[in-house]
This record gives structure tokens, sequence and C-alpha cells, in this order.
């Protein structure tokens, strides 16, 4: 060999086993926004491209558990399309009064687990009250912050977002703890009133486009975007599945 092969096979291998040594790259976090001119039931905080909503206080319990939303949502045919098996570990964050937490409690069965997590003491506590009227064993209620559900780091195989990821004053953070709390193969679920549908009446911060969810998990990698389900009456069911670790 000669010598200036020789260096170059050197200057390669070293080269190589640099790489390797290389810590991995951190995450790129996408910068907020902040503009005074914004929508009222925004709170000027832009993500992407989108305003951030203003959140849904106790106050409005009432709202979440009215009788028209069977007709508005069909959290029935919900239900179906997530297919949760007995035995799951699934967290409903937002979970607000618990109305889809306690849909979801029968499927997972005895064995299984549902963790209602939310920002906000009030609902938390209407979850606790109605879990021990109906004598459901197996809700659990967990106090988050803006930028973490405190879920437990890979012990989550389905995670629920009904109507509140845009409310997320910290999509980007609370996505990333997210993530971690699934199991590999487990699933991330957007749940959100369809703003490419005009008769969709609801507040424009308060719906989302499927290109919209779509952009925002791109920074995600862990991330596939397995099927978007179009049969609810007002919302679009956006489904990820996070990718097995290779090996």
């Amino acid at each position: 060999m000669n010598r200036v092969l020789a260096i170059g096979v050197v200057v390669a291998l070293g080269g190589a086993v640099g790489s390797a040594d290389e810590p991995p790259k951190a995450r790129e976090k996408p910068k907020y926004e902040y503009r005074e001119d914004h929508d009222p039931d925004g709170i000027g905080k832009f993500y992407m491209g989108r305003e951030i909503a203003q959140v849904m206080g106790y106050g409005g319990i009432g709202w979440l558990e009215r009788k028209e939303r069977i007709k508005e949502e069909d959290p029935e045919k919900l239900m179906k399309a997530l297919e949760v098996k007995a035995g799951a570990v699934v967290a409903d964050v937002g979970a607000g009064s618990g109305y889809h937490t306690f849909m979801l409690a029968p499927l997972v069965g005895e064995k299984g687990k549902v963790i209602a997590s939310d920002i906000q003491q009030e609902m938390l506590d209407a979850v606790t009250k109605k879990a021990k009227q109906l004598k459901v064993p197996n809700v659990e209620t967990v106090k988050g912050t803006t930028t973490d559900p405190k879920l437990p780091a890979g012990g989550v195989d389905l995670i629920l977002l009904v109507d509140v990821y845009h409310e997320f004053e910290f999509p980007f953070e609370m996505t990333e703890k997210m993530v971690a709390a699934l199991k590999p193969g487990g699933r991330l679920v957007f749940v959100e009133f369809r703003s490419e549908d005009d008769k969709v009446l609801i507040k424009p911060v308060h719906k989302m486009t499927e290109r919209q969810v779509l952009k925002e998990m791109a920074a995600f990698p862990e991330l596939g975007h397995t099927k978007t389900v179009g049969t609810l009456p007002w919302q679009h069911v956006v489904i990820f599945s996070k990718k097995e670790a290779k090996k």
C-alpha cells in the first residue's frame, strides 16, 4: 500500500470512529412567535403559523358534558376507531371532566388503566368524584403542567387528545414528553374539529386542519402517521404510532 493511500485509510477510519462516538444531535426546537394583532379567542402566541387557543376553564365543564355532544361528535364511533385493547394503559390528556376517560375505562378492563391528565385540579377533582360514584377502579388522575402531562416514561399504549392539543401553551414541549411516554408501537391520537369545514360551528382557533397536525408532528421523527379517520360528524382523528427502536 503506498503512503498516500495508507494515510487516506487512517483518516477515513478515524473519522468513522469519531462520528460513532459523537452524542446525538439535540432536537431542533421551533420558535414561538408573539403578535399583538390576534384572534380574541387566542393567546397571541403562534406555533408553526397557528395561533394557540385559550384554555377552557373549569367553568366550561357544562359544555364538555352537553347532550348535543353525542350528535356533534359521535363519541361511540370514536371509541370504535381507537380499537383499544383490554389490559392497555391509556392516557386521556387534557381530560377535563373525564367525558372520554369513563368511556375508555371499560375498554381497557380490570387489567388496564386510564390516566386522566389535566392541568386544572378542579377538573381532576370532578373525575375523582365521578370515579367514586360510578365505582370505577381503573381510573387514575395526574396533575400535569403546561409543559409536561406527567405520564410514565415508556409506559403508555395510547395517548388520546380530544379537542385539547390546540390549547397547549407549549405544544412542542408537551409532544416531546408524550412521545417519551409512549411504548414502542404506542399511538398518539389527535381528535380535532375540522378547520377545513366551514360547517363545523366551532371558533376558528379551536379547530385544526389535518395538514397542520401533520406539519407540527413532522418535528418528531419517532412518530409515523398511521391514518386519519374522517367519519366523525365534526372532527377528524389523526393517528400516529411511535416507531420501534432500531436494534
